[in-house]
């Protein structure tokens, strides 16, 4: 009996030694497949002692973290709030400055609406007077000699005067007929209605080679009928613009005053009518005397006339038989002016003693 309890004794340890020894086997084999880093899961001494403390030292930690991050969280709201109202407050004022700027704008518009209305309306006037009473035609008539070298320079400034004169105007440039001559290229280029005239008569004398000239202008105006006021302009007059608004309200004659002037002589002499108001008294005269003459010369620079006293006589109370233009022209027309002063009106009718014309002769 007791050895059978013996036995079965050591049968026992070996049973728990070979338990025991098979458990470490297994530790240790699942022990050789573990991580060998500070979480392991068999290092209780070092998980469970730098716990206690970790969680200590941390806690002051945390809260101040905690304090940094809830600012940092409230200071972009307290930016973003800060900002919006900044930007409202902007945008308030810009679209306060915005509507200023509009009613300004609108004001200014309304203004020049009315400014254009206001033209327009005079504007419309105008042409509707000038379609009731339309200008009367301007003939300028102007002798020219190819002896003159200044021709072509006087050509151009006469035609820059010219342009400036309100439509309606013609231009009658008469000249000798010659080959080289460029006044006809000179005519094209100014933008002025005008009439090319010329003649083969050969002179000796200026003066009647300009008159002759002059009679040949009007003749043709009285060929053609052309009705206007006819107004001798020589190459070197020099006119004030309100002049040819003068000459547009003559009926039958006008006659104005005239200075000539001299390039060389330090003088100006006054010739043309001596007037009271547009009445025509008497005449200016060359002589430093003041002399006066029954029959005074009358330059005809300083005459002009309805173009209808040539073609049309019996609307001045005239027979055809009466009135013979066909030679001299401008002889009849001087005769006209010296026979009754007081058919003629004086330029400008307000102040007739006003120069408005002034002669410059240029030395060639």
């Amino acid at each position: 009996m007791v050895s059978l309890e013996r036995s079965k004794k050591k049968v026992q340890l070996w049973k728990k030694a070979i338990v025991h020894f098979l458990l470490c086997f297994v530790m240790g084999f699942f022990t050789g497949f573990a991580p060998t880093g500070k979480g392991s899961l068999f290092s209780t001494r070092n998980i469970a002692i730098p716990k206690i403390p970790q969680s200590n030292q941390t806690q002051p930690n945390m809260l101040h973290h905690s304090r940094l991050e809830s600012e940092i969280f409230n200071k972009p709201l307290l930016d973003e709030t800060s900002t919006t109202v900044a930007s409202e407050w902007f945008n308030l004022n810009d679209t306060r400055h915005s509507e200023k700027v509009l009613e300004e704008k609108e004001e200014e518009e309304g203004e020049e609406r009315q400014e254009q209305d206001q033209d327009q309306v005079q504007e419309q006037e105008e042409a509707n007077g000038e379609f009731l009473n339309p200008r009367r035609l301007l003939i300028i008539v102007t002798p020219t000699s190819a002896k003159d070298q200044n021709r072509g320079m006087l050509l151009r400034r006469l035609s820059n005067t010219l342009r400036l004169i309100p439509q309606p105007i013609l231009w009658v440039v008469v000249e000798q007929q010659i080959e080289d001559s460029n006044v006809s290229k000179i005519l094209r280029k100014t933008g002025i209605m005008y009439r090319h005239l010329v003649f083969k008569e050969n002179f000796t004398n200026i003066h009647e080679e300009v008159d002759h000239q002059r009679n040949v202008a009007l003749n043709h105006i009285e060929h053609h009928k052309l009705s206007g006021i006819v107004h001798f302009a020589s190459l070197s007059n020099v006119y004030d613009l309100s002049f040819f608004d003068e000459l547009r309200a003559i009926e039958g004659f006008g006659t104005w005053p005239m200075a000539l002037l001299s390039a060389n002589k330090k003088e100006v002499i006054i010739e043309g009518p001596v007037c009271d108001s547009s009445e025509v008294m008497g005449w200016h005269l060359k002589k430093a005397n003041n002399s006066t003459d029954e029959r005074p010369p009358i330059r005809v620079s300083s005459v002009a006339f309805n173009s209808s006293i040539l073609w049309d006589p019996e609307r001045w109370g005239r027979t055809s038989s009466i009135q013979d233009t066909s030679q001299d022209s401008l002889k009849f027309v001087r005769k006209e002016v010296l026979e009754d002063e007081t058919k003629l009106m004086g330029i400008p009718p307000n102040d007739c003693s006003k120069i408005l014309l002034w002669n410059l002769p240029l030395s060639t």
